[in-house]
């Protein structure tokens, strides 16, 4: 199963709602779905500094926490609560795509990798302006 992982953002409603909708605010987040649901993965989730992993429909509430701030050792904390969260949806994922910053994904995708899941970061070292210059160029 191929999945896609994309990171909460700065930008979000001033609600509750579901992750997918949370994060509409964000021009970054927007394209980057856009553009995932283009790309035949069997499904996507937010990796999200507060809650870790989310699916679209999950209800959440706003908050203000990213993991560029977090210590080294709550970074690793977060990524062994988002592993467990991978484990518990219980699927047959082979690979996982990031989209998502350095801090989101420096101590996940080892864990990952070592349970055999593939991960990929198609967009490794581009800055945001080159991020959304490449989702305008490559979504339908």
């Amino acid at each position: 199963m191929k999945t896609a992982l994309v990171s909460c953002t700065k930008l979000k409603a001033s609600y509750s709602c579901n992750a997918r909708e949370m994060y509409q605010e964000s021009t970054l987040f927007k394209k980057a779905i856009t553009f995932i649901e283009q790309q035949g993965y069997e499904d996507w989730y937010v990796l999200s500094a507060k809650y870790g992993l989310l699916r679209q429909k999950d209800i959440i509430e706003p908050y203000d926490l990213t993991l560029n701030n977090l210590a080294v050792a709550e970074r690793k904390e977060w990524s062994k609560l988002v592993f467990k969260q991978v484990e518990n949806l219980q699927l047959n994922i082979t690979q996982m795509d990031f989209y998502a910053g350095a801090k989101y994904r420096e101590h996940l995708i080892p864990a990952l990798e070592q349970k055999g899941i593939v991960c990929n970061v198609p967009l490794q070292g581009k800055g945001i302006g080159k991020q959304l210059q490449f989702y305008k160029e490559n979504t339908k």
